[in-house]
């Protein structure tokens, strides 16, 4: 089966307690996104505070893991760096995956980079990912300067693709094979 497989990283307590863009519409489309695939593996930072059982840790409480999620934990920015991530995919036989989550600029940018170098082929939520506003950047600015880096990847033959959630699911939902026919309808 050709799973529909989404990568969530680091949309925790701890994260946002520094205040990021748009939290409300990232984690609405986050849950959508998660509703419609098959698969969803959060990816969640281990630093400082943030300590497994701790608040800090915690998902965001307005995030709803489907049934079935898979969890990874990391301490760097790059969510494939000394972690499971490598191994949950092989096991899902999973060459592609969507990816969303926070922080646009730091973790997100990273592993996007660092998934498509190792050959996977990276979908991302271009309307799902957030940051904080920097020095001198805002964070608005930082979404739509990465997604437009992203979309033009110097990676001949494996640029990431930028796709809204809306597309994306539309995406999945028409190629999702057709539920087989009742046995009446088949010999009746």
């Amino acid at each position: 089966m050709n799973q529909r497989v989404v990568i969530v990283v680091d949309m925790q307590n701890g994260v946002f307690a520094t205040p990021r863009f748009d939290r409300a519409g990232r984690t609405a489309r986050i849950n959508q996104l998660a509703a419609a695939a098959d698969r969803t593996i959060f990816i969640t930072h281990l630093e400082g505070e943030m300590q497994p059982g701790s608040q800090a840790f915690e998902l965001l409480p307005e995030l709803r893991p489907p049934a079935g999620s898979l969890y990874v934990t990391k301490t760097a920015r790059d969510s494939f760096w000394r972690t499971t991530l490598a191994a949950t995919l092989a096991q899902l036989a999973m060459n592609e995956f969507v990816i969303c989550g926070c922080a646009t600029d730091y973790c997100i940018d990273t592993t996007i980079k660092v998934g498509a170098v190792l050959g996977y082929r990276i979908t991302v939520a271009g309307d799902e990912h957030t940051t904080a506003n920097r020095t001198y950047a805002s964070a608005e600015q930082l979404i739509g300067q990465h997604n437009e880096a992203w979309a033009g990847l110097s990676l001949p033959g494996n640029v990431p693709r930028v796709v809204n959630t809306a597309n994306i699911v539309a995406d999945w939902l028409a190629r999702r094979p057709a539920p087989p026919l009742d046995q009446t309808l088949r010999h009746g």
